[in-house]
């Protein structure tokens, strides 16, 4: 038996059952390129998870080989916590360069342990220092890293200020509303509950995603970011925006943040700043710099490595405009995949910015379709998919209907087998995520959405009690798949 056959059986044994990436997509990697990834059986795929949305420039990019070789070569050490390197210094600048320009000109960048985690508690233990406070708020409706501590998200009896602030997007308003009026609405609650508290009891800073990604991918609305700023420093809130999954133009800016207009006073950055590589970084305005060492502390602040390839990745994405370029192919997918759900009743919302595209299921029925709300064009907008919403004025709660959980994990297995990877938002795994890597082409995403309509129509067909079955239309019909991918693959 070759050694990558018995490697996914030598796995469960030796690693937790828990992690979920290996149930999903039983396969070997050895070889990676671009948007495809090779398996120990010479199957290749196309890739959409981008190592859970890491990869900006995709697999092995040549400028992300080149800068790692160089570091190689030089014989430079290959980690200096918090030393000036030349080539620490080369990634400083590179990132100043590409900041939101309120934020750009007085910017420290600290550098702290390279999981998003640690990025947040090195936040939140900023502002506190900063402040003299104790409590940052956050949103119940993201997720941070995994972070379970912070007060915003635990919702427990007896914080002040109440922590269970949330930012409403269309289909997910908390109060049962949708559209301006539901972000309108938010604000005031954000502005009356951070203003109930008084000055000793004020959160130390207010901690927010602009794309709310391992919750299912909702944009968090620019309106209710530029009041939530507003209010913030009418208050001397530190706001600490999350650009962990957003950021180096995954969204179709460089910086999600800026779609809005709004400049933080923190941001937090991880993953794709590394260039495929462990690496971040605390950004935040220079009058909030501590007088000293703040916790946590971490060994693995100076990745040589990780900071040559993080540069050549800022540099490429800026001078190549890849933030514009993910803007205008994501939002013909977007556009696209809002045809699909006009075909298969069981999609209950198609939702994102740039690159960081959602797909969300829901179970197809009657009493689901009494509360499923569509726009002019007939797509289908559902109101409190995920989880109920606040009951409306007669008494009845607006969509109560349930998420289709197992639907999606099958069009996710489909997908494999159609030679595609996705995810599934790890909070909400009703949402099928899509995070192609910012230089995939027009060929490409016309496989990748191919092969998820085909996909759709397959797993559809296997829980027809959870999804009915779509009218298809001839361009959806099943086609040569290995062939798409090598066409797709030579137009790289």
């Amino acid at each position: 038996m070759a050694v990558t056959e018995q490697i996914p059986r030598r796995q469960p044994a030796r690693e937790p059952g828990a992690r979920t990436y290996p149930g999903a997509l039983p396969i070997v990697p050895v070889r990676a390129r671009g948007l495809t990834v090779e398996d120990a059986d010479g199957r290749r795929y196309l890739d959409c998870l981008s190592g859970a949305g890491t990869l900006a420039l995709g697999h092995n990019h040549p400028v992300v080989l080149e800068a790692i070789r160089k570091v190689l070569d030089s014989g430079a050490p290959l980690n200096v916590p918090d030393l000036a390197t030349p080539v620490e210094d080369a990634f400083v600048t590179e990132l100043k360069r590409t900041l939101p320009p309120g934020l750009a000109e007085n910017a420290r960048v600290q550098f702290c342990g390279p999981s998003a985690t640690e990025a947040v508690e090195t936040a939140t233990a900023l502002v506190c220092a900063a402040t003299g406070r104790t409590q940052v708020v956050a949103l119940t409706s993201t997720d941070h890293g995994m972070t379970p501590d912070l007060s915003g998200t635990s919702g427990e009896a007896g914080q002040a200020p109440d922590a269970r602030l949330r930012s409403p997007r269309g289909c997910h308003c908390p109060f049962g509303i949708a559209g301006t009026d539901a972000a309108e609405l938010a604000a005031r609650r954000t502005g009356a509950t951070l203003s109930s508290s008084s000055p000793a009891t004020s959160p130390a800073g207010m901690l927010l995603e602009p794309v709310h990604g391992e919750c299912g991918v909702i944009p968090t609305p620019d309106a209710w970011m530029r009041a939530t700023r507003q209010i913030t420093a009418a208050r001397s809130i530190p706001l600490i925006v999350d650009e962990t999954q957003t950021g180096v133009g995954r969204t179709g800016a460089f910086w999600a943040v800026e779609h809005s207009g709004v400049t933080p006073d923190v941001m937090i950055l991880s993953e794709t700043i590394g260039g495929s590589l462990p690496l971040a970084a605390v950004i935040h305005r220079d009058d909030l710099a501590p007088r000293y060492p703040i916790t946590p502390t971490s060994p693995f602040r100076g990745n040589q490595l990780a900071l040559a390839a993080g540069t050549a990745t800022l540099a490429h994405v800026r001078q190549h405009r890849l933030a514009e370029r993910a803007a205008a192919i994501g939002s013909h997918m977007l556009s696209q995949l809002r045809c699909l759900a006009r075909e298969f009743p069981f999609i209950g919302d198609v939702r994102g910015r740039g690159l960081m595209i959602g797909v969300e299921l829901r179970v197809a029925s009657e009493a689901a379709d009494s509360c499923v709300v569509r726009d002019e064009a007939g797509t289908p907008r559902i109101s409190g998919a995920i989880g109920p919403t606040p009951p409306s004025p007669g008494g009845r709660a607006q969509g109560t209907h349930p998420a289709a959980v197992e639907l999606a994990v099958a069009v996710q297995r489909e997908c494999l087998r159609r030679g595609l990877i996705v995810g599934l938002a790890r909070r909400h795994p009703s949402v099928v995520r899509l995070l192609p890597p910012l230089t995939i082409n027009d060929e490409q995403a016309s496989a990748v959405l191919d092969r998820l309509a085909d996909a759709l129509t397959a797993a559809a067909r296997a829980h027809p009690d959870e999804g009915d079955r779509p009218s298809r239309r001839s361009k959806h019909q099943p086609h040569d798949h290995a062939n798409h991918a090598d066409r797709a693959e030579r137009s790289r």
